[in-house]
């Protein structure tokens, strides 16, 4: 039986997603396979070797993202982490991840998630769509990253660079007023020292919502999961928002670092084919995880090449089993 494609955002029918958005989930980085059988894992993994990766528009890039890609987190922001981490960049690519995620702040003040990829990126940088971010609010301290940026990850250019993680409002205040970190994103879109422009996010959908109507980015990065309709969705109107803006958007925190996963769940543990299937069933172009080994990888790569569409009365079930550990499925959100 061959593996369904997946649907392209663009064709995704609107009243369709308006009904799911009130159902909408939120995150992805942990890549653990939680309640999967050891046949299913098996599947997966033969899957993921043996098949194309499905791939869906990554908004109005032009770039077709495959629907897994990998996050600059987990084993690849561990110091002194290289014999885990450069193999698992390496398989990802070998098994067709296109699109590889980091940040100047993963790996601490050392940056090791950057080093670990430029390692690869030294040898097959024309192989993937690859993103970084600056958590600086200025436009100097924001160039002063980029730079070090592209030594680390060993390029001369990003594909996308992205404001990393507002959470308030004044914030974003600050990133658009003179000298803010807009004005360093412009400037390197001008010397095409990167080509598109992106912004990201997990605490409050109203604080990207702002951005997003100052500023026209090409990508958004948001924490997406089957616990959000819980608590501040995001799917209910910044998802609609960046639908509407022909914006790539791309999902993390799909599993909440693994705190989906667990047993506290209504009706036992989601598993992460259930977290992954929710989230890529939102007019999502992607989504993003950090893994711990190659293993794990592997068997998240082969999630999504299985991946089927939930409908509407699926992804409102499996919401509603997140219920009782909603609080915790969400710990990167405002509380207060």
């Amino acid at each position: 039986m061959s593996t369904p494609q997946p649907p392209d955002e663009s064709s995704i029918d609107r009243r369709r997603f308006l009904k799911l958005g009130a159902t909408a989930g939120f995150g992805l980085v942990a890549g653990q396979v939680g309640a999967e059988s050891e046949a299913a894992v098996a599947k997966a993994k033969q899957t993921a070797s043996k098949t194309t990766m499905p791939t869906r528009n990554l908004g109005r890039t032009g770039h077709r993202v495959g629907i897994f890609s990998l996050g600059g987190q987990g084993a690849i922001e561990q110091p002194e982490n290289a014999a885990i981490a450069v193999p698992i960049v390496e398989r990802a690519i070998d098994l067709g991840v296109n699109y590889i995620d980091t940040a100047a702040r993963y790996g601490g003040s050392e940056r090791w998630s950057q080093r670990y990829i430029g390692e690869v990126m030294a040898r097959r940088r024309k192989e993937v769509f690859l993103a970084s971010k600056t958590h600086d609010r200025t436009a100097s301290g924001s160039r002063r990253l980029l730079e070090e940026s592209f030594r680390l990850l060993r390029t001369d250019h990003l594909d996308l660079w992205q404001i990393h993680n507002l959470e308030r409002m004044e914030e974003v205040d600050q990133i658009f007023a003179k000298g803010g970190a807009i004005e360093a994103l412009q400037k390197a879109r001008e010397e095409k020292l990167v080509r598109f422009l992106g912004v990201t996010g997990h605490a409050d959908p109203a604080v990207l919502m702002e951005a997003l109507k100052r500023f026209e980015f090409d990508t958004i990065l948001m924490a997406l999961n089957a616990a959000d309709p819980h608590h501040l969705s995001f799917a209910a109107a910044l998802l609609p928002m960046a639908v509407e803006k022909r914006m790539g958007i791309i999902g993390m925190k799909v599993p909440a670092r693994g705190r989906l996963l667990t047993p506290e769940a209504k009706g036992g543990a989601i598993s992460m084919r259930e977290a992954m299937d929710y989230v890529l069933s939102l007019p999502v172009s992607t989504v993003i995880v950090g893994c711990d080994s190659v293993a794990q990888l592997e068997e998240n790569v082969g999630l999504a090449h299985l991946f089927n569409p939930m409908t509407a009365e699926q992804m409102a079930a499996l919401a509603e089993r997140a219920q009782p550990i909603h609080r915790e499925a969400l710990f990167f959100r405002r509380w207060t």
